[in-house]
């Protein structure tokens, strides 16, 4: 008897579990009451009225999808506003809005580069970031992690046209990239900069306008920005951002924009009330990196190891990949949900959990929070 196509799956599904890395879908209960330090709504907007009326209004007036790809029927007046208001906001001159920030990523990568250019990425880059240079079809060079020399090493010995791409914030450990430096790498080879500001928008720079911002680069030539709507702004989608000249580019070359459907008007109006949320209320920023701040100070004291937060994550080491398993078990069994990485989706083989500062978090929330890690922390 012939064997079954799929076969191979059940081999593969035993070799998870011997390993203990089996992911499982855990549906989030609408009224769930875990202390939630492992999503991504950094601003805590997401369930802001504000945010929730933008997607029913919008959903009332446009519909339920957007019906179509954005060249086709997919792109509505709002698409139009969310991307004015976007550029203006981040300090670039125009704006493109995807489906999701992975969709963005692999358009402004795709479509920036060909089988004569040289991509030059950071080892810490989100997987995004490496499923668009292998699509790309580029050359592509792993630097070692935030090391602009490595980056100017690399571009010494390419002749032609080169871009470099790196997350402005690392989404495992919440370092942030070194931006000055790769700016400077770039200038010197006339290399394009491509920065993911999946972990910046709303918590860097001025107002929470984003690492690029914080860093001066933002509008700079050369340089181009892509970007989330689905964690500060808490709605979901995503966008590039930069010159005019290479948002029309992407929509005449970018697969993941000719041939996806467009955000769904929903999206589009929480994410643009999101962002005029932002606008008005500047100091929710500095709120999230403050949290931040706090967790690392309060946890570190008592011992742990804990990467210093640039931004809003913050990165606790465990001693072993069963450890952080069961700590963010005993973390959930006691009302916390932390989130938890280990190999392989941790490259540097250091399992650790990952904590979430929201500005809307109060003292008895993180002093809870604080009490549970510690409570539950692996001995020896």
């Amino acid at each position: 008897m012939p064997r079954s196509p799929f076969d191979w799956i059940d081999e593969q599904a035993v070799r998870r579990e011997r390993a203990g890395l089996v992911r499982t879908l855990r549906p989030r209960p609408v009224d769930s009451a875990l202390l939630d330090l492992a999503g991504n709504d950094y601003l805590g907007l997401t369930r802001r009225p504000e945010v929730t009326e933008g997607a029913a209004g919008a959903a009332r007036r446009w519909g339920g999808g957007a019906t179509g790809s954005r060249l086709v029927t997919g792109t509505t007046e709002l698409h139009g506003q969310l991307e004015r208001e976007l550029a203006d906001f981040c300090g670039f001159e125009a704006a493109l809005v995807f489906s999701s920030g992975y969709t963005a990523n692999l358009a402004a990568l795709t479509a920036l580069s060909d089988r004569d250019s040289l991509i030059v990425s950071d080892a810490g880059n989100h997987a995004s970031i490496v499923d668009g240079c292998r699509l790309s079809r580029a050359g592509t060079t792993v630097v070692p992690h935030a090391e602009p020399e490595a980056v100017r090493k690399t571009l010494d010995a390419h002749d032609g046209r080169a871009l470099v791409v790196t997350d402005s914030v690392f989404s495992v450990d919440g370092d942030a990239a070194p931006l000055a430096g790769f700016a400077e790498a770039c200038r010197e080879h006339g290399a394009a900069l491509v920065v993911d500001d999946a972990h910046g928008l709303g918590v860097l720079g001025d107002g929470g306008r984003g690492a690029l911002h914080a860093a001066g680069l933002a509008g700079a030539d050369g340089v181009v920005a892509t970007l989330t709507l689905s964690k500060s702004l808490g709605s979901q989608g995503g966008a590039v951002l930069g010159p005019a000249k290479v948002v029309e580019h992407l929509v005449n070359t970018a697969r993941t924009f000719i041939f996806d459907t467009g955000l769904a008007p929903a999206a589009v109006g929480a994410a643009l009330a999101g962002l005029r949320l932002l606008r008005q209320e500047p100091e929710l920023a500095g709120r999230a990196r403050a949290v931040a701040a706090e967790l690392h100070r309060r946890l570190t004291a008592e011992g742990l190891r804990a990467v210093r937060p640039d931004a809003a994550v913050v990165s606790v080491q465990a001693p072993s990949p069963e450890a952080a398993v069961r700590w963010a078990a005993d973390c959930r069994e006691g009302g916390l949900a932390v989130g938890c990485f280990r190999p392989p989706s941790v490259p540097d083989g250091v399992s650790r959990l990952r904590l979430t500062a929201r500005a809307d978090l109060t003292r008895d929330q993180i002093d809870a929070a604080v009490e549970t890690i510690l409570r539950t922390a692996p001995t020896g």
